[in-house]
């Protein structure tokens, strides 16, 4: 090798475009190389083995192999611990700096601490980037300081946020400073050359992790202008295709953060507003990392669930005789992918209905979803048990029949998932409404009554 090299780890950045820390390495003054890691702390968690987002990264990467390999350079990909795996790349390639794009969730600060030490005793610099989000925690405050837990002032202060500073873009428009891209392919010439590597083994198989191919089917990465412009008018109703469906790529980076706010900005607010929940909740994660587990508002973990199994596994599998929850549900197991308005539904049901913990539908969806994000999913489940930031009422009680008539009222969208709807072969509902909801106020009311007790 002639010239210390630097390092970018990928993670939830699976693009070459418009890309924050991988701009900064190849601005860098060393020549670039790329490395992915398949953490196997993350995989071995993991229930199915035809997991399909381990199948949609692979996928990814063998695209950005394909990319790196037409510029002359390469990819190095490895399956372990993260901090041994950069034990053994610093004594492999002797880095000058490792370059990254900041990740908020508890497990991966964490591990940046430990690799951060590994990269230390190596001589080796760590470098890391806002990239996933617009605006961190601290760039959104209240005026008095601290971190908003409210959505709608929160909203409005990012809002203010985003016209503070403008600049111009690469044909001179001026748009806010915060969504310009980061001009990556002025500087492709910066990737190390294989030639000047040292061999390194390639990319392991799905079957090498002990993963096998999914037949799940991804939505495309580009943004359908026609939904987004229409996105107010269209987004609550399942039977049609009036969402993006893009959260899969959001979640690994495959399309950039600031892309697709600029082109929200431009055509809708509603779906800029669903942009900031994201930035909101993955604030919330960040600065109140007890969410994982607990609920945000402490006094709500006091609610005595009922936790009725059977009720559960009815609710896991669509057939709790409620249409739009069992559609939902069979949707999600089908496909990796349940509509945003009936996953509302499908968490109030669990929550309020059945008086299931919140953290047992968290935990089915963060099995399921194509495009599960810790942030978004632990924040969405708590708001619909309550007990969450900006939280509805706890005697705010989704209604799902109501919710049909107002949503899917020609059952198109309940007869694509629910074929035997409105036959013999159809279940009774598993509990009665309005039963159901008057236990879960009392419920709740005990449970607070007596958190408030205890403080």
């Amino acid at each position: 090798m002639h010239q210390a090299l630097a390092l970018h780890w990928f993670r939830r950045d699976l693009r070459l475009d418009d890309n924050a820390g991988l701009y900064q390495a190849l601005k860098s003054g060393h020549p670039v190389l790329g490395v992915f890691i398949f953490d196997s702390n993350i995989l071995g968690e993991l229930e199915e083995r035809d997991d399909a987002r381990v199948t949609f990264i692979h996928r990814r990467l063998k695209q950005l192999q394909g990319r790196l390999q037409e510029l002359g350079s390469s990819l190095v990909v490895r399956y372990g611990k993260p901090p041994e795996v950069w034990s053994a790349l610093c004594k492999e390639f002797k880095p000058h700096a490792v370059f990254t794009n900041r990740d908020y969730e508890p497990y991966a600060k964490a591990r940046d601490a430990e690799v951060s030490k590994v990269l230390n005793d190596a001589d080796t610099t760590f470098h890391h980037f806002k990239d996933h989000l617009i605006f961190e925690a601290e760039e959104v405050q209240k005026k008095a300081g601290g971190t908003y837990t409210v959505f709608t002032p929160y909203s409005k202060t990012w809002r203010e946020k985003l016209a503070t500073r403008t600049a111009k873009n690469d044909e001179g428009e001026e748009l806010s400073f915060y969504l310009k891209s980061y001009p990556t392919q002025r500087y492709f010439s910066a990737f190390a050359k294989t030639r000047d590597l040292p061999e390194f083994g390639p990319m392991p198989s799905l079957g090498d992790m002990g993963f096998s191919e999914s037949t799940l089917k991804y939505p495309s990465p580009q943004p359908d202008e026609a939904v987004i412009e229409h996105y107010d008018e269209t987004r609550n109703f399942p039977a049609i295709a009036g969402t993006t469906q893009l959260g899969v790529h959001l979640r690994h980076g495959t399309i950039s953060i600031r892309r697709l706010a600029r082109r929200a900005l431009a055509l809708n607010q509603v779906y800029l507003s669903e942009l900031i929940w994201r930035d909101f909740y993955a604030q919330v994660l960040d600065t109140y990392p007890h969410v994982v587990k607990h609920s945000f508002r402490r006094e709500y973990d006091e609610i005595e669930w009922a936790n009725n199994e059977e009720h559960f596994q009815r609710w896991c599998e669509g057939k709790t005789g409620y249409p739009l929850v069992d559609a939902g549900m069979r949707e999600l197991n089908t496909t990796g992918y349940m509509h945003n308005r009936v996953r509302m539904v499908t968490a109030s049901f669990l929550t309020k209905h059945l008086l299931t913990d919140w953290r047992w539908g968290e935990r089915y969806f963060a099995r399921k979803l194509l495009d599960y994000d810790l942030a978004s999913n632990n924040g969405g489940w708590q708001w619909a048990a309550g007990s969450g930031t900006d939280a509805a009422p706890y005697f705010r009680v989704f209604n799902p029949t109501s919710q049909l008539k107002k949503f899917d009222r020609q059952h198109e969208y309940v007869r694509q998932w629910v074929p035997e709807f409105g036959t013999a072969e159809y279940p009774e509902p598993i509990v009665e409404h309005k039963w159901a909801r008057q236990r879960a106020i009392d419920t709740y009311k005990r449970g607070l009554a007596q958190a408030r007790g205890q403080s």
